[in-house]
């Protein structure tokens, strides 16, 4: 029977990050720097107004869209943080976390065969969803550029087979960001072909030096520009699955069928959660952020320490850990740190072929769990050194 399923469904895997952390989450003794999840409580005024939303019976459908007050409360807080201009009734759709975003605006824009260009490495959650929705991912190879994609190398991958680009930043699984020279460059290229500019901007709430500069803030390209985010990391909020698009009310109008037929609404409990987190949490992510930046500092310098190639993360909760000298595939690293040093990483692999060489280390654990973690690694490096 399995020869009646989608094809395209089955020739997908399941995350590489999954795949890695369901291997060793059986073994004993093993620590684990794999996930991507705060590691922070959800804020105890957001658990508040989220319980209050069940005692007033906020458990029915809402618009498809999202409630209202919400809405507002997501273009007012990216008017004010980022400079974005988004009409609260007509260009915001609030989604399923970000994941089901990205979904929801691939299969509204994609066409069979149209091509979409990913930085590589890159977060393993776009490849897929492209596939699905009959698109191709074109990746281009940013490791000669500490990890950033430019307006040059989007320029040459251009094609008339192209339909977007997708640029996650702060980036997972490197850390990097993208200034507001180098947006202004991308913007440029974007401005002079009939193609979609995806911006993931879901760690825009955790950089650690200036501040988030939007690309949708570059009205020249505003009509071609759609935007992801939502409150998954930056209020430690990844169970209440709330995500949102920013984009032009003629893209918007469109999406929200896909939207309407998937979903037809995110759940209305953590609507008012999100709600809550956006117009009364600002604090809350800076409080988290200051944490992070002192657990990045901490691993950075045992990094160093271990003579290990790797970049200071400008936002986000990872380390890109150069791990080539050892002379083994990225895979097989992990393995044998699990089984050697009793510590898990995800391999670099899991990110496109552009991440082979490195693993991922996350740091939304506490810094005691980061510190044993580190205790362990050492040794093996030292050891595994050729």
């Amino acid at each position: 029977m399995e020869q009646l399923l989608n094809n395209r469904v089955k020739n997908i895997e399941i995350s590489g990050i999954r795949q890695f952390f369901n291997m060793v989450a059986d073994k004993k003794d093993v620590l684990s720097l794999t996930i991507g999840q705060p590691d922070f409580p959800t804020p105890h005024h957001v658990k508040e107004k989220t319980k209050d939303a069940i005692d007033k019976n906020h458990t029915t459908y809402t618009p498809n869209a999202g409630i209202l007050s919400l809405r507002k409360a997501i273009t007012d807080f990216n008017n004010y943080n980022y400079h974005l201009n988004y009409n609260y009734e007509s260009e915001v759709i609030v989604t399923v976390g970000a994941s089901q975003a990205i979904d929801v605006t691939l299969r509204t824009i994609l066409n069979e065969g149209d091509e979409v260009i990913l930085p590589g490495p890159v977060y393993p959650g776009y490849e897929p969803l492209i596939t699905l929705a009959g698109g191709i991912p074109v990746h281009i190879d940013t490791r000669e550029n500490q990890f950033k994609i430019t307006a040059q190398q989007i320029e040459q991958m251009i094609t008339d087979k192209t339909k977007a680009i997708i640029i996650p930043y702060p980036s997972n699984p490197t850390g990097v960001t993208l200034s507001k020279a180098e947006l202004e460059e991308i913007a440029s290229v974007i401005n002079k072909h009939d193609v979609f500019l995806i911006a993931d901007e879901i760690y825009s709430e955790l950089i650690y030096k200036d501040t988030h500069v939007s690309i949708g803030s570059f009205m020249n390209i505003r009509d071609k520009v759609i935007i992801i985010n939502g409150v998954s990391k930056s209020h430690s909020m990844t169970g209440f699955r709330i995500g949102y698009i920013l984009a032009a009310e003629w893209l918007t109008k469109q999406m929200l069928k896909v939207h309407q037929y998937n979903v037809s609404c995110a759940s209305s409990i953590s609507q008012y959660g999100a709600l809550e987190a956006i117009e009364n949490g600002q604090n809350d992510s800076m409080e988290m952020k200051e944490i992070y930046q002192l657990r990045r500092d901490y691993v950075y310098d045992r990094l160093k320490k271990m003579n290990v190639v790797t970049y200071l993360p400008t936002g986000g909760f990872y380390f890109f850990v150069d791990i080539s000298h050892l002379k083994e595939d990225s895979f097989t690293v992990a393995l044998k740190l699990v089984e050697e040093a009793k510590v898990a990483l995800v391999p670099g692999s899991a990110f496109s072929r552009f991440g082979e060489g490195f693993l991922r280390l996350s740091y939304a654990y506490d810094l005691e769990t980061i510190k044993e973690g580190l205790d362990r690694i050492e040794p093996f490096i030292k050891k595994n050194t050729k």
